[in-house]
């Protein structure tokens, strides 16, 4: 008899009631020593190294299969907090959102991934009609991920983003081992080439922007941030002394340092003017202070409103936070520049699809050109795998600084017959 029994507690006492009556633990260590098991306690216990699936054996072939709350699987690159073996704590909330909520806040995750998880794991639950996701198995998950790509008709990286939270919500809040659910296939990410503007082409957009949306397009083109990073940044990011703008919790969790351009200077430092004024008007209506980054609200209590944690690109009214509840000013809102940057580039006349984000495509193929070497654009890029930069290459290959078309070598052709 083989009987599985789910625990998310981390007391030995609470974690083995079941398995405890069916006699005295058997410990073959030997034999599983050699498929990578190891004894982790005097009673018993084995697990893989990785502590992805533990057991513990019992007389009669039971066991107890072990969820334990730091079950992570290697190559977890997510949670930047806590190793490998780390507990996780018990989940408080009871209903399944809410424990996913609880679980992506507790390892950090931002907001926009616990949006995405939560969409997509309700979605997932309504699509077999509201049962418990415990009860459903790979033929329930291979039927969503199929619906989303025949008939929904998500793109690719929309397919593996919804693969990306079942996988999180089965390991990390239900803490359940599924190994079907690691084989399922997964679509393969397509390979296009990045939009580029070119540099007649930005001004035109510039032309049509105005205030500080034109400053935060300037920024971005400038420095190769991505829009969430400009949208982040705080006043102490900013040094002008040294002409650097430093970008804090990039992707993947990793600071770099940037160039701070001369030519904005100067329009930055009326911007941060603009700000101050947002700042003393909060400070004098005793409003909640800007949001912190993770434990740091907690560790410095008061940090959240003081000048150098305020927004340099603030929003000019103030709103719910949606994870604390507390009314506060927030950076300026995304959609806002996205709606604006679209409208620019309509004006401009400019047929290709380009959004803020081509801004900082066309920044790296402008270094490329100007002869900076491909380390130089990865690291201003925060590019983990210098293969992502390389894309860029592949645009100055073809057109004016590219290949020749062996059409453009042939001899005019004359209208004789």
């Amino acid at each position: 008899m083989i009987l599985f029994c789910v625990s998310r507690s981390t007391s030995s006492s609470e974690r083995f009631p079941a398995c405890q009556k069916a006699g005295n633990p058997i410990c073959i260590s030997g034999r599983l020593a050699t498929l990578g098991w190891v004894k982790i306690n005097g009673q018993g216990t084995v697990a893989k190294l990785a502590m992805r699936q533990p057991f513990v054996l019992f007389k009669g072939l039971t066991f107890q299969k072990l969820c334990l709350p730091g079950a992570f699987r290697p190559g977890d690159h997510h949670n930047k907090m806590l190793t490998a073996t780390a507990p996780l704590p018990p989940l408080r909330s009871v209903k399944v959102l809410d424990q996913l909520r609880e679980r992506i806040r507790y390892l950090h995750y931002s907001l926009p991934t616990e949006q995405a998880y939560v969409h997509w794991v309700r979605a997932f639950i309504r699509f077999h009609g509201v049962r418990h996701p415990a009860t459903l198995g790979s033929s329930e998950v291979e039927a969503f991920l199929s619906w989303l790509a025949n008939e929904r008709k998500v793109s690719v990286s929309t397919h593996r983003q919804a693969l990306a939270a079942l996988l999180f919500f089965y390991g990390k809040v239900l803490c359940t081992d599924l190994p079907w659910l690691q084989e399922i296939g997964r679509p393969r990410p397509s390979r296009r080439l990045p939009v580029v503007l070119t540099p007649d082409e930005v001004v035109r957009i510039l032309g049509f922007l105005e205030g500080e949306h034109r400053l935060f397009a300037q920024l971005l083109y400038g420095t190769g941030m991505r829009i969430s990073e400009g949208l982040q940044l705080r006043v102490k990011d900013l040094d002008f002394d040294h002409g650097t703008i430093i970008v804090r919790e990039g992707k993947g969790s990793k600071d770099r340092a940037l160039m701070l351009p001369e030519s904005l200077a100067p329009s930055l430092r009326e911007q941060l003017s603009r700000a101050r004024a947002w700042w003393l008007k909060d400070q004098a209506e005793g409003r909640s202070g800007v949001a912190l980054p993770d434990a740091l609200e907690r560790k410095y209590p008061r940090a959240g409103h003081s000048w150098p944690w305020f927004w340099v690109f603030a929003q000019h009214t103030h709103s719910t936070d949606p994870r604390s509840g507390v009314v506060r000013r927030h950076h300026m809102y995304d959609q806002t520049f996205q709606r604006a940057f679209k409208r620019a580039v309509e004006q401009a006349g400019i047929t290709k699809p380009a959004t803020p984000h081509t801004l900082r495509h066309s920044f790296a193929t402008a270094l490329l050109r100007s002869g900076y070497d491909i380390r130089t654009v990865q690291d201003l890029l925060g590019h983990s795998d210098v293969s992502t930069t390389m894309i860029y290459t592949h645009v100055l290959k073809v057109g004016g600084a590219g290949v020749r078309s062996p059409l453009d070598a042939l001899p005019p052709l004359t209208s004789e017959r």
